[in-house]
């Protein structure tokens, strides 16, 4: 946190600060924050919204839109988010959209955010009940990590984190999965989190946007997000992407896609990181709702499949082959 100050003035000496933040995150370490800030002399405004999944929409997005104008934020300015994955979401797409282009410096509050959200470039938000259907690529000027802000953290929200790690290291990385899948990571968390950008880099180096192979970081994703729609959207983030991984392992063993059964392996981690493995819905309940949700849309799926602890591959499915697998279930 302390090299705030020195990086808002790198990226430009007279910047204001315009402080993006959710209401739980800003009644935790606003004040910190901002006594740094006021102590280099930089001027600051805030942004503070409702927490939760909810805010992230085209009014929440619209409403800092207006506060930058209102505000008087020129091209020369800052966004400063503070916070987990929704204000990385909305600070990104507020800072790609205000007058063509604002700088934006992004805090991760949350193990989630500083794996994931704040790495990678994409921000987005979600139209009705769709998720991220609004938004763009465009990166941060600099990503500060300082893991003393998840000192902070319920178990839950941690545990939601732990669940992209797990994520990553079954995709890219069988060293960091055995580390991880034993549980108790705490004490060497800066190392993990260092491991898990490396990865997300990796693939963003090759495919910055999303048209291959960076498709793998959404392993899990095909069922977590059927799991998702089905429960209402009723289950934590984490939660979906730990049925979604352990869904997606099942199917693709029993549907013939690979010849190894990862299921067990995987529940395992996500169980002894705290996330819970009990899908309330059948691993057929499941593919039937996706099949009927493909073939009223692209009418395709591309399914990521885990070959091996370490290695994913992505499988092209049409609807149709995805109904003649369910056959085999």
């Amino acid at each position: 946190m302390q090299m705030l100050p020195e990086k808002i003035k790198e990226i430009s000496a007279n910047a204001k600060v315009m402080l993006v933040s959710d209401m739980n995150v800003f009644r935790l370490h606003y004040k910190k924050v901002r006594k740094i800030l006021d102590k280099n002399g930089i001027e600051t405004e805030c942004y503070i919204f409702p927490a939760g999944e909810k805010s992230k929409n085209a009014e929440v997005l619209s409403d800092l839109l207006d506060r930058l104008k209102e505000k008087k934020f020129t091209s020369s300015d800052i966004i400063l988010a503070l916070g987990g994955g929704v204000t990385m979401d909305l600070a990104g797409l507020a800072g790609a959209s205000y007058k063509n282009g604002v700088g934006v410096i992004q805090m991760p509050t949350t193990l989630l955010s500083a794996v994931d959200s704040s790495v990678g470039g994409k921000s987005a938000v979600n139209l009705s009940e769709s998720k991220n259907l609004a938004g763009v690529f465009d990166h941060p000027e600099v990503v500060l990590c300082d893991t003393a802000f998840l000192d902070t953290l319920p178990e839950n929200v941690f545990a939601d984190g732990m669940a992209e790690v797990i994520r990553y290291s079954v995709i890219a990385d069988e060293t960091l999965f055995e580390k991880v899948k034993k549980g108790n990571v705490k004490d060497d968390i800066e190392n993990i989190i260092a491991r898990c950008v490396e990865i997300k880099r990796d693939f963003i180096t090759d495919d910055e946007f999303d048209k291959g192979r960076r498709q793998k970081l959404s392993f899990g994703n095909t069922f977590g997000r059927a799991v998702e729609k089905l429960s209402n959207f009723s289950l934590s983030h984490g939660t979906t992407v730990a049925l979604g991984m352990t869904k997606a392992a099942e199917f693709s063993y029993k549907g013939r896609i690979f010849p190894r059964d990862l299921t067990e392996q995987i529940e395992l981690a996500c169980r002894n990181n705290n996330l819970n493995t009990s899908c309330p819905y059948s691993l057929k309940d499941l593919a039937e709702y996706i099949c009927k949700d493909k073939q009223s849309d692209v009418g395709s799926i591309n399914f990521i499949a885990p070959k091996n602890i370490g290695l994913c591959d992505i499988v092209k499915l049409s609807a149709d082959k995805f109904s003649d697998m369910l056959e085999n279930l």
